[in-house]
Parts: C-alpha cells; sequence; structure tokens
C-alpha cells in the first residue's frame, strides 16, 4: 500500500524523520535504496505504509493523521480501456492474456517484417556516435528503459523537480533522431513519462548495446564504445548522474551543533553499472567511495568542484543543489 498525503506534506514529514535518522539507516530500515528515500522526501514517488510506521516508530515520529491509503498503480482507471474496446467492438470474448500473447509472437516472427503499409516503420535519424549519444546512453541506463517486445523506449522523470531537464531530453531526442517523444504526466503522480514508439529506434540502441527488457535482471552495463573514449565516458555519466543521481546535503549533529556537507550519490541496482560509474569517476580523479553494494559517492568538496567542472550537469536541479 502507497500513502497518499497532501501536496507538501509528505516532503514535512520526510525531512522531520531525516532530521533524526540518517538517510542510510532510514534506507537500511525500510529495506530500500537511499535514492528511493530521497525520492519520498522530494515527492516523486508515494511512499510505502509499511515504510512509513517503520520510521515513525524508530525516529519516535507520530504517525501523520491525514493520509489516504493507494494500491499501486492507482492513478490508473482500470476501466476505461474495457469500457472503450466494448463500445467500439462489442463484447470481446476469450482470455485477453492468451490473445496478447499470441499477437506478441505472431509480431515477433512475421508480422513485424511484413511488406505491409499498415507496418511500414516510421524512419528515424541515426547520428554518429558522439557525447550527445552518449549521454543519452546515459540517460537510458538511468531512468529509461525498452518494453521486451522491442517496440517501445520510456524514460521516467520527476515532472516537478525534472521539469527544464524534461525539456531538455525532450530537445536531445529531437536532435539525435529526429522526431519528439510523447509525454504522459501519471494521473494524480509527480512522474512523467516520455514515451517514444519506434522499432527503429529500437533496433538501433540495441545495436549500440543497450538491452530489451528489464535492467535490472539483465545487470545492464555502459557500452565498450563509449569506455573507450573519455569524452564519451564523461558524457554518458552524466545522463547516469543527472537521473540515477542526486546532489545532497548530509547532516550531522554533533554536541546540539549541525554540520553539513554537500555529497553526490549515484545509485543502481546493477552492479555492472555501479561498477563502471566508480571506475570512470576514479579515472578522472574525483575520488569516489562505495557506500553500499547498490551506491557510489563523491563527499570530497574539492572532487565535487571538480566533478561540475570537467562532468557539469544539463539537469537543473543539480546545478540548484551544487550552488546552494
Amino acid at each position: 500500500m502507497r500513502i497518499l498525503l497532501p501536496e507538501g506534506d509528505q516532503k514535512k514529514f520526510m525531512e522531520k524523520i531525516l532530521s533524526k535518522i540518517s538517510v542510510t539507516d532510514a534506507a537500511s530500515l525500510c529495506n530500500f535504496s537511499e535514492r528511493t528515500i530521497r525520492d519520498w522526501r522530494r515527492e516523486k514517488f508515494l511512499m510505502n505504509k509499511v515504510a512509513m510506521i517503520k520510521l515513525c516508530k524508530k525516529a519516535k515520529v507520530a504517525v501523520p493523521k491525514n493520509f489516504i491509503e493507494k494500491n499501486d498503480y492507482w492513478y490508473a482507471d482500470p476501466y476505461l480501456g474495457a469500457e472503450a474496446a466494448i463500445k467500439k467492438y462489442g463484447a470481446v470474448g476469450g482470455n485477453p492474456e492468451y490473445r496478447k500473447k499470441r499477437w506478441r509472437e505472431w509480431w515477433n516472427n512475421k508480422g513485424r517484417f511484413a511488406n505491409d503499409t499498415l507496418f511500414i516503420r516510421k524512419p528515424i535519424k541515426k547520428p554518429i556516435k558522439n557525447a550527445e549519444l552518449a549521454e543519452f546512453i546515459g540517460i537510458m541506463l538511468g531512468d529509461g528503459g525498452m518494453t521486451a517486445e522491442g517496440e517501445q523506449i520510456q524514460i521516467t522523470l520527476n515532472n516537478r523537480d525534472d521539469k527544464e531537464y524534461i525539456v531538455f531530453v525532450c530537445d536531445l531526442i529531437y536532435k539525435l533522431f529526429g522526431r519528439k517523444p510523447n509525454i504522459f504526466v501519471c494521473k494524480d503522480a509527480t512522474a512523467s513519462r516520455l514515451l517514444f514508439s519506434s522499432i527503429n529506434l529500437v533496433d538501433f540502441l540495441v545495436e549500440l548495446g543497450l538491452k530489451k527488457g528489464n535492467k535490472v535482471k539483465l545487470q545492464v552495463d555502459i557500452p565498450d564504445w563509449i569506455k573507450n573514449n573519455t569524452r564519451f565516458e564523461r558524457a554518458c555519466l552524466r545522463g547516469l548522474i543527472d537521473t540515477d543521481g542526486c546532489v545532497f546535503d548530509e547532516r550531522h549533529k554533533i554536541k546540539n551543533k549541525i554540520y553539513s556537507y554537500k555529497r553526490i550519490n549515484f545509485t543502481n541496482r546493477s552492479l555492472n553499472l555501479i561498477k563502471s560509474v566508480f571506475h570512470i569517476l576514479e579515472k578522472n580523479g574525483l575520488s569516489p567511495k562505495i557506500k553500499t553494494i547498490w551506491s557510489v559517492q563523491i563527499e570530497n568538496k574539492e572532487k565535487i568542484d571538480k566533478y561540475f567542472k570537467i562532468i557539469d550537469s544539463h539537469n537543473q536541479k543539480h546545478l540548484n543543489k551544487y550552488h546552494k
């Protein structure tokens, strides 16, 4: 179950919790990543109810009274698609999962290759390997993905914190491939999905080294053509940290005095990506540290300054946090 609080209340609640326990301790207690804890604080996603209760107990904070319980995918109306189909085609019998499975088998084995005007693939521009393409690969490895059927790419961003970055990503896609993605805002949620339906684009990205399907199960990694070029590596790293990274102030209370230290953190569930990001940061003299099995962090102020000098960021929220 998820909990829905009035806008701004979840952020206030998490800030109150994190004033008493660290992000690392909160993540360990809830069995979530540190990035998820920070995403809850930024109201990127709704909180898990069980986690909320655990945090309240640990931090000795009262459970909020003004929340509403929601199921996963609560923002989607399960009847809209069915109503539209019945209205247009009448009642449809049989097992819908079986029909979908059979259609996918036909599409992958025959339909997508048919010489039929109904299945003409819309052309895309195929750019040469360059730093902008490498940055897009980083974005895809971070908050992007490709359907297992190979028909669509999707990038999920926060429609509030990443407002300017969404514009940047859309412009980058248009510059690289000659077409802009569709943007879908989740109903009553803070996430926006950038969708691009193109078999040609998916096939092209597979050629470049990306994989279709679940990135965690596949344990994805940065393609070799990027690793073999310093400019491409830095651009890809920027795309990764602009999506799956964060800039934050780590606070410690010592003898009733609060000390604040700026950090850059990258969290991902692919160990291959964690190792590659650590290696690139180390290669560029940024003194990274492995914080957990799933996260890499830069903690030295001079190294953080150096990161923004040689890697930089196209995500305004990171720049705002850095200059704050």
